[in-house]
C-alpha cells in the first residue's frame, strides 16, 4: 500500500466514481478471468483519463479509496502506475512494449549536489554500461542526457504518462533526447537523490531487463544483485565525476515508480548521518555533544496515523534546534511504538526494524547518545513565512531550525 499525497479534499466526480467502482469490482472478482475483465475495463478508462490529463479525477478516486477500501486503493494505484510508466506501441508493423526506467543515485555532501545536463562522452559511457549490465539484449533505448533531482521529475501521473510515450517513441525511432530548455530549481540538501531516466523497448513478450532473460536463471534476486554489482563497478567512476565533492551510492535501476520509492527510503538514514557530519564539522564539536528529539507527526484524524518522524538536532541541553531532518513513512510502514518515551525494545532476532528503531539505531551509530522521543503524535506545523517544516525542541514545542549566527555559512539543507 502506498500513501496518498497530502492534498486538500477533491471533488468526487462521476469520473472518479467510475474509477473507484471498477477498482472495487476488480478486487472482489471471484476468478482470475473475471478479475482480468474488470482490469481491462479499468485500464481503458484510466488510459483515456491519463491521455486527457484528468489528474484531478484520478487523485480524487485515490483519496476516496484510501479512506474507504485499501484493497481497491492498491489495485487502482497499481493500474495507474503501470499505465503511466509503460506503454504498448506499434513500430514498423510490430508491437513493442516500453518501460520508463529510473536509475537512482544517492548522494551526500557538505557542499552542493549537482544536477542538469550530462556531456556526450559521459552519456556514451553510461549508455554502454546500461546495455552491458542492466538492459536485456536486443532492447532499444532513449536516455535523457541529464541528472534529475526529485524537483525536476514529472509532477503528476498524467505528466509521467506523456513522458513515457515521448521517450518510448524516441527509443523506437532511434532519435536522441534533448534536455528541457529550463529545469525547475533544485532545492539544496546535504543528502539527496539524483536520477537518470530512460525508456527501454522490446518486441512484445521479450525481456526488457537483464535479469528477465532466460540465461539469468529463475532467481530474480541473485541475477539483479549481480547486475547491480557490475553497474556499480563499471558506471560508478563516470557518475562520481558528475557529482564532485559527493559521496555516492548507485542503486538498482528499475521501473520508474518502484525505483523512486526505494531511493526515497534509502536516502533517509543517509540524511541523518549527513546531518551529524555537517553539524560536527561546522560547529566544531563531537557527536556526543549533540542531542536529538524524535517527534511522530501525523494528521489529526479519528484514527491517528503517523505520516513521518521529524528529528531535531540541538547542542547540549539548549532549547534551540539547529537542524532538522524529516523521515517520511512509505508503503505499509507503521509506527506502533511511537507512544513509548523510552528507547525502542531490542528487536526480535531476524525481525525487521520498525521506523523508530531504525532512526534510533542510526543516531546511535553516529555517536549521539541523548535521544528524546515525543509521547504523542504531533500535528504537522510549518513556517508561515518560508513553508519549511518546524521541529520539536526538548520541551516538545515546534520551532524553526536555525544555525547559530556565527556558524560557518553553508547552502545545504536537510530532508
Amino acid at each position: 500500500m502506498r500513501r496518498p499525497s497530502k492534498n486538500p479534499a477533491r471533488k468526487f466526480s462521476a469520473d472518479s466514481q467510475r474509477l473507484a467502482a471498477l477498482a472495487q469490482s476488480m478486487v472482489r472478482a471471484s476468478s482470475r478471468i473475471e478479475s482480468r475483465s474488470w482490469e481491462a475495463r479499468l485500464d481503458a478508462t484510466l488510459s483515456k483519463q491519463l491521455a486527457n490529463r484528468q489528474q484531478q479525477a484520478i487523485d480524487s478516486a485515490l483519496d476516496h479509496l484510501f479512506h474507504t477500501d485499501l484493497d481497491a486503493y492498491d489495485a487502482l494505484l497499481d493500474s495507474i502506475e503501470a499505465l503511466s510508466g509503460s506503454c504498448m506501441l506499434e513500430h514498423e508493423g510490430k508491437q513493442y512494449e516500453a518501460l520508463l526506467v529510473a536509475v537512482p543515485l544517492l548522494a551526500w555532501t557538505r557542499f552542493s549536489i549537482a544536477s542538469g545536463a550530462i556531456a556526450q562522452p559521459v552519456m556514451h559511457a553510461l549508455t554502454a554500461q546500461l546495455h552491458g549490465h542492466i538492459l536485456a539484449a536486443g532492447t532499444q533505448t532513449a536516455i535523457a542526457p541529464a541528472l534529475f533531482s526529485i524537483d525536476q521529475l514529472p509532477r503528476s501521473y498524467c505528466d509521467t504518462y506523456q513522458l513515457t510515450r515521448k521517450m518510448a517513441e524516441a527509443a523506437l525511432a532511434g532519435k536522441p533526447l534533448q534536455v528541457p530548455a529550463s529545469l525547475p530549481e533544485t532545492a539544496p540538501f546535504l543528502a539527496d537523490t539524483r536520477y537518470l531516466l530512460l525508456a527501454v523497448a522490446a518486441e512484445a513478450g521479450q525481456p526488457l531487463l537483464r535479469w528477465q532473460e532466460e540465461e539469468a536463471g529463475p532467481n530474480r534476486h541473485t541475477a539483479s544483485q549481480a547486475a547491480l554489482t557490475q553497474w556499480q563497478l563499471q558506471a560508478g567512476p563516470s557518475l562520481q565525476a558528475l557529482l564532485p565533492g559527493c559521496g555516492i551510492e548507485l542503486m538498482l535501476p528499475g521501473a520508474y515508480y518502484v525505483a523512486c520509492r526505494e531511493a526515497d527510503k534509502a536516502i533517509r538514514p543517509i540524511s541523518l548521518r549527513a546531518a551529524v557530519h555537517y553539524l560536527t564539522h561546522t560547529l566544531s564539536l563531537d557527536p556526543v555533544q549533540l542531542s536529538t528529539v524524535v517527534a511522530a507527526v501525523g494528521e489529526e484524524t479519528s484514527d491517528v496515523r503517523v505520516d513521518e518522524f521529524r528529528i531535531s538536532y540541538s547542542v547540549g541541553d539548549s532549547e534551540e534546534v539547529v537542524y532538522g531532518v524529516v523521515w517520511p513513512l512509505y508503503d505499509e510502514e507503521v509506527a506502533d511504538e511511537f507512544m513509548s518515551t523510552q528507547s525502542p525494545a531490542r528487536p526480535v532476532a531476524n525481525a525487521p526494524l520498525t521506523p523508530l528503531q531504525q532512526i534510533v539505531a542510526v543516531l546511535r551509530e553516529t555517536g549521539i547518545t541523548r535521544i528524546q522521543q515525543t509521547d504523542r503524535v504531533m500535528a504537522p506545523e510549518y513556517c508561515d513565512d518560508c513553508g519549511a517544516p518546524l521541529f520539536c525542541n526538548a520541551d516538545e514545542e515546534f520551532v524553526h531550525a536555525e544555525m547559530p549566527e556565527d556558524a560557518e555559512r553553508n547552502t545545504g539543507h536537510l530532508h
